[in-house]
């Protein structure tokens, strides 16, 4: 009874340890991919590598863990760590043109882990559940720089979703297929 009990506590224990070291992964990860940026004429918004790893938080994680990865990256950025796009930080960035897009980052980790909940190695599933993350980034993205800019909704488009048309499409491919070959493995680890 008690190596029961015993063995039970040493399992939580471990599985809040995985839980610690993949949430501080991805905030870093995210943090990271905020380091590799290319600015695009014409808007305020640069190419990043962010989204890459925010809808992978949500599949790896699931959606509860994934979520905290990206709450965990904004309070820290907002409390003057320079992780956000551009060396930059605290809630002036929070409130910038990419404010909208960070919130997004928590809802489409969450969503993005809600629709992979259970086992699926089916690429067109995982391909799906990644391109409605980032559907979910680039709305609210927009959304915010329409309030902010007080532009059109046409206008915030161009800005804001058609200058990363592509590259997102290639960043939610490549995330997909890796996602497709570690599933199994981070499925239990975090589920």
């Amino acid at each position: 009874m008690n190596s029961a009990i015993a063995l039970k506590a040493n399992t939580i224990g471990n599985k809040t340890v995985d839980a610690v070291i993949g949430v501080t992964f991805f905030i870093i990860a995210t943090a990271l991919g905020a380091y590799i940026r290319i600015p695009v004429p014409g808007t305020p918004i640069p190419i990043t590598l962010q989204t890459f790893f925010v809808v992978l938080s949500g599949a790896v994680l699931g959606s509860r863990l994934g979520l905290f990865s990206q709450i965990g990256y904004i309070i820290l950025g907002a409390l003057g760590m320079p992780i956000f796009q551009g060396y930059t930080f605290g809630m002036a960035h929070i409130l910038g043109p990419t404010g909208g897009y960070l919130i997004g980052f928590m809802a489409a980790s969450f969503l993005t882990g809600k629709m992979l909940e259970g086992e699926s190695r089916d690429l067109f599933k995982i391909t799906a559940s990644f391109l409605t993350g980032n559907v979910i980034i680039y709305t609210l993205g927009i959304l915010w720089l329409m309030l902010i800019y007080r532009i059109s909704l046409l206008n915030a488009v161009m800005i804001g979703v058609l200058p990363f048309f592509t590259v997102e499409l290639a960043k939610i491919f490549l995330a997909a297929v890796l996602y497709r070959k570690i599933s199994h493995r981070s499925k239990g680890i975090f589920s």
